[in-house]
């Protein structure tokens, strides 16, 4: 009885360390974390007072400027804040388009804190 309690002891130690061992080689670097700019939808829309039109294109313009931003965070150091700025500038624009202006205000505004907070811009 001892014996398979230890064994079963010392497999479930092993499934753990080889779980931890698994998230460590595919968590994404510290680096490419900054750029992940993902979002909870239903707040952001809470946030800005977007109707049920304006949610779905807000929606699918982030996820557009979430794979610019992991475009830049894996692209040469030289280009990335190149492509940094192309993607903001390609947000703002396609967001002004579906924004009024008070909503568009506070998107700025909270894109140029959470860039800011991230490090991106200065």
């Amino acid at each position: 009885m001892k014996k398979i309690i230890l064994t079963i002891v010392a497999l479930l130690s092993m499934n753990v360390n080889m779980a931890s061992a698994a998230t460590e080689l595919t968590a994404p670097t510290t680096e490419t974390k900054v750029y992940d700019m993902t979002v909870n939808y239903k707040k952001l829309g809470r946030c800005l007072g977007l109707d049920y039109e304006q949610m779905e294109a807000v929606e699918m313009i982030h996820k557009r400027f979430c794979d610019d931003m992991m475009e830049a965070a894996h692209a040469d150091k030289d280009k990335q804040e190149e492509l940094l700025k192309k993607a903001v500038n390609r947000d703002l624009s396609y967001m002004r388009a579906v924004l009024d202006y008070r909503q568009y205000r506070k998107y700025q505004q909270l894109l140029n804190v959470t860039l800011r907070n991230r490090g991106l811009i200065k």
